[in-house]
């Protein structure tokens, strides 16, 4: 089945062998004596997690702007909304170990005189209930704003205005305290994860290894779509729309599934986030990280799904050694480097090693 998906795919079968390859070195190297050369020490392990969780969330991105022509600047709501979700779990598992001792109700909640548990943080101590919301949350929104938005047939840079939007919408709502996440702090003091500290080498190593699994296999099967006959009629519609909707096409229905797909894998790179971070808070929802994604899926290659994994570890790598190296000018840096990349490599970094053929590799 894996074999099938991949034909054709070299650049996914040089991405997955890789990856492979870091999921076991990584943990191996971290074991080594800190004076070896060759040691990765855990802050680097954690690091490396949260650049996978951003990988999965470009490879989300691409499947809908590289394959669709869904130019979306609104999936960090996607990524922010599965983010909560496991940070509720993570909230609920604190109990009475908070500051204030409480074993129902988060910290905030008590400081904000809150007298019980809202009825929509019910079930989160469950973590199977919450992993579900992870996907059902981001995914319903995705249906229900792509059901309204597809049937009335808007495209384009309209349809890019109002899903960013969108993401706007929520990160000011969640930012009131009324609501009920935390306002501008978000949730926070995280504890343990299935009775796992998360404090913990092995507990942050698991997660990175959990991490590069999910991205594979979100690779995988954003892949198999690609190659279906869904896929095939997606790239029909970005391509030509009005042709494919007059040869007895739902245009509407394609890309309400593939925008929905996209929303869930969105929701579950923001779950496996936060528990490497620490933190989840309205700022997760600021456009201004949705524009980021669809620059990292730029640099790295669109419509190649590999490529944008290059493009959101590469680009995260150099934020991360930008901002220690030059911290006034990285900015700067980054704008140059990604204007280098649109000019001399129109097709990103994966145009470098691929051959492009009616927009699939």
């Amino acid at each position: 089945m894996i074999l099938r998906v991949l034909k054709n795919d070299l650049g996914g079968k040089i991405f997955l062998l890789v990856l492979m390859t870091v999921l076991i070195a990584v943990p191996l190297l971290n074991q080594l004596p800190s004076e070896s050369p060759f040691h990765i020490s855990i802050y680097t392990v954690t690091l490396l997690g949260k650049y996978l969780t951003y990988a999965l969330l470009a490879v989300a991105v691409d499947l809908v702007w590289g394959y669709l022509g869904i130019l979306s600047l609104g999936h960090a709501a996607f990524f922010a909304l599965g983010g909560y979700a496991m940070g509720m779990y993570l909230m609920r598992q604190i109990g009475d170990r908070g500051v204030y001792g409480n074993p129902e109700l988060p910290d905030f909640m008590v400081f904000l005189n809150w007298q019980e548990l809202p009825w929509f943080w019910q079930g989160f101590d469950n973590f199977g209930f919450a992993m579900l919301m992870v996907m059902v949350v981001p995914g319903l929104l995705a249906f229900v704003f792509g059901w309204f938005a597809f049937r009335s047939r808007v495209t384009g840079v309209y349809l890019s205005i109002i899903t960013q939007a969108l993401t706007y919408a929520l990160m000011l709502a969640f930012f009131r305290n009324e609501m009920g996440f935390g306002g501008n702090n978000g949730l926070t003091d995280f504890k343990d994860i299935l009775g796992f500290s998360l404090q913990a080498d092995s507990t942050r190593l698991g997660l990175f290894v959990i991490s590069g699994v999910v991205l594979a296999l979100g690779y995988l099967s954003c892949r198999a779509l690609v190659k279906s006959r869904l896929g095939k009629v997606a790239v029909a519609i970005r391509d030509a729309e009005d042709r494919t909707r007059f040869i007895g096409y739902k245009v509407e229905h394609v890309k309400l599934a593939i925008f929905t797909f996209s929303a869930v894998l969105a929701g579950i790179a923001g779950a496996l986030y936060v528990p490497q971070v620490g933190i989840i808070n309205p700022g997760e929802f600021q456009p201004l990280n949705s524009i980021e994604v669809v620059v990292w899926v730029a640099m790295g290659g669109r419509a190649t799904l590999y490529g944008a994994v290059i493009g959101a570890v590469g680009v995260n790598y150099a934020k991360t050694w930008f901002t220690a190296a030059f911290p006034e000018i990285w900015l700067f840096a980054l704008g140059g480097l990604f204007v280098l990349v649109t000019l001399l490599m129109p097709k990103g970094i994966a145009g470098l090693f691929s051959r492009k053929k009616g927009g699939e590799s």
